[in-house]
């Protein structure tokens, strides 16, 4: 069964005026459909066929590019739509924000941390929140489509809060202020959502 865009389950302009509807729709209808195509066109055929994109991740051969880069474009940007709450009132609680601040003291450093990976990665990239065996959580970032799952990748564990810091998510409405469009991006995080991923993934 092949891989189909997911749909979003709010507005292009619900995130406003943070992401404007122009990006919103542009990344979703253009760039994840790309990579959805892609993706479906480099295992249609292969033992890979009907695999979850998680199986693929976990057990991918990295000198396969085709999906690498575009397995990884589908599930970054399948997570990506999820953790952001266009409604703007989940605040970060629980297990989560206990883990969060054993790790790095408390909630306002981990947003330096995580925005430090943002800001700091060069080129194009994501930033991530992830977690390991255990509940411990991490900051990192990877270049291009990689993530966390994938195998050798140097920022591991299981991705529970990612952002896209490619040019194409914000551009238009940002231009070359990569820090603003990271802070603003904490303003529509979906807490519940992470919240919900890290319980499922410790």
């Amino acid at each position: 069964m092949a891989f189909e865009l997911p749909k979003l389950k709010y507005a292009y302009d619900a995130l406003e005026p943070n992401i404007d509807a122009r990006t919103m729709e542009i990344h979703h209808t253009k760039h994840h459909q790309g990579y959805t195509n892609k993706l479906n066109a480099a295992i249609e055929g292969t033992d890979l066929e009907g695999k979850t994109i998680e199986n693929i991740l976990i057990n991918l051969d990295t000198d396969n590019k085709a999906v690498r880069n575009n397995g990884g474009g589908f599930y970054n940007h399948s997570l990506f739509w999820d953790v952001m709450n266009p409604e703007g009132k989940s605040r970060l609680s629980g297990d989560l924000k206990d883990a969060i601040e054993a790790e790095f003291g408390s909630f306002d450093a981990f947003k330096d941390a995580f925005s430090s990976a943002a800001a700091t990665r060069f080129g194009s990239g994501w930033a991530w929140l992830c977690v390991h065996e255990g509940g411990k959580v991490e900051v990192c970032s990877t270049a291009n489509q990689d993530n966390p799952l994938m195998p050798g990748i140097g920022c591991e564990g299981t991705p529970i809060l990612g952002l896209d810091v490619w040019e194409h998510a914000y551009y238009l409405n940002y231009q070359n202020r990569r820090p603003d469009y990271i802070e603003a991006f904490f303003n529509v995080i979906n807490w519940n959502e992470v919240e919900r991923r890290y319980a499922e993934a410790k």
